[in-house]
C-alpha cells in the first residue's frame, strides 16, 4: 500500500484527502476526507486578484491540512489549485504560501487537465459501459468530460456558482431578473461546451461537487448530510426542478435552515443549482448519477 495525500484547492472550497492506495487494483482505502470553504474566489471575477482575506482562510486550512497530513504519514502530496489561481494577477502569493505550509508548490493547471482528474475520479468505480458525461460543477467553472472508462472530449467553462452569484446576484430572495441572467449565462458557455463535447452523446449524467451533492440531499430528503447514502444515488429531473424551485423561492435565511445545507454554500447554492438544471434540460436527461468520488480522487491516484 501507498499512503498518499491530494489536496484540491479550488473557487469555494479547500479539501483533503488521505488514502491508501493498493498497488495492483488501485483502489483508494479512505483514511481521511475533509473540506474547508475558503471562499479564494472572493472578488476574482471582478478584480483580477486573490483578496487578502482569502488568501489567509486559505492558508489557515493548510495549516490544518499539513497537521492531518503529517499524523496520518502520508509518503506523497499532491496540491491542484483550479479556477481562482489560474484566473489571479497575483497567483504567487498564493503559490509562495502553500510552499511554505506545505513544502510543495501548488500546480495551477488548466481546465482540460481538470476536466480529465475528475472523470478518472468520478467513474474509476462505476459499474456498466455506458459512455457517461461528467459535470464538476465548481465555484469558478464547470468542467463537460464525455468518455467510456477514458476521457474522449473534455471542456471547462467559466460558470462557476461563485462566479455567477458575484456576477448577478444582489436580491434576496434571487429576483426572477438575476435568474434570467444566470441562465443566459449558463446557456451561452453550454453553446461554446458543445463545440468541443459531444453532450447529448452521453448514455449517464454524472454530476460532481458541493452544488450537485447539496441538491441531492434536499431531494432525499435526508435530515442530516450523508455522504454514503448520497453517493451513487440518482436524482430524477422532476425532483432537480423542484429542488431548484424551492432554492430560488427561498431567502438566504430560509436556505440557512435547511439542514443540509452547508454555511458556505447558502448565498450559491441557487446558482449552482440552475447550472444543474440548465445542463439536463439542455442534454435531455431524466436523472442525475451523484457521485461525491471525483477530481480529489482523481488527484490522489494521480499521486499513486
Amino acid at each position: 500500500m501507498t499512503r498518499v495525500a491530494g489536496i484540491d484547492c479550488g473557487t469555494n472550497s479547500i479539501r483533503l484527502l488521505v488514502a491508501d492506495v493498493h498497488p495492483e487494483t488501485g483502489e483508494l482505502i479512505e483514511l481521511d476526507r475533509r473540506m474547508t470553504i475558503v471562499r479564494l474566489g472572493q472578488g476574482v471575477d471582478r478584480t483580477g486578484r486573490l483578496a487578502p482575506e482569502a488568501l489567509e482562510r486559505t492558508f489557515a486550512a493548510c495549516r490544518e491540512y499539513a497537521g492531518v497530513i503529517k499524523e496520518l504519514g502520508a509518503e506523497k502530496l499532491r496540491f491542484v489549485a483550479t479556477s481562482a489561481s489560474r484566473d489571479a494577477e497575483n497567483r504567487e502569493e498564493f503559490v509562495s504560501g502553500v510552499l511554505d505550509i506545505l513544502g510543495v508548490e501548488p500546480e495551477v493547471i488548466s481546465g482540460d487537465q481538470e476536466a480529465e482528474f475528475s472523470f478518472t475520479g468520478a467513474t474509476s468505480e462505476l459499474d456498466g459501459d455506458d459512455t457517461c458525461l461528467v459535470v464538476d460543477i465548481g465555484g469558478g467553472s464547470t468542467e463537460f468530460v464525455v468518455g467510456n472508462r477514458h476521457v474522449e472530449a473534455a471542456r471547462s467553462v467559466d460558470i462557476g456558482c461563485v462566479r455567477l452569484t458575484e456576477r448577478h446576484v444582489t436580491s434576496d430572495p434571487v429576483s426572477a431578473e438575476e435568474i434570467a441572467a444566470i441562465r443566459a449565462d449558463v446557456r451561452a458557455a453550454l453553446d461554446l461546451a458543445a463545440e468541443t463535447v459531444p453532450l447529448a452523446q452521453a448514455e449517464t449524467l454524472v454530476g460532481l461537487a458541493g452544488s450537485v451533492t447539496t441538491v441531492a440531499a434536499i431531494a432525499l430528503g435526508l435530515e442530516e448530510y450523508d455522504s454514503e447514502r448520497i453517493h451513487r444515488s440518482r436524482i430524477s429531473y422532476e425532483r432537480v426542478v423542484e429542488v431548484t424551485d424551492r432554492l430560488m423561492g427561498s431567502t438566504h435565511d430560509e436556505r440557512a435552515a435547511i439542514s443540509v445545507m452547508h454555511p458556505g454554500r447558502v448565498d450559491v447554492i441557487v446558482a449552482g443549482a440552475l447550472v444543474l438544471r440548465e445542463i439536463m434540460e439542455r442534454i435531455g436527461a431524466r436523472e442525475v448519477v451523484v457521485s461525491e468520488h471525483d477530481i480529489l480522487d482523481g488527484i490522489a491516484l494521480s499521486v499513486a
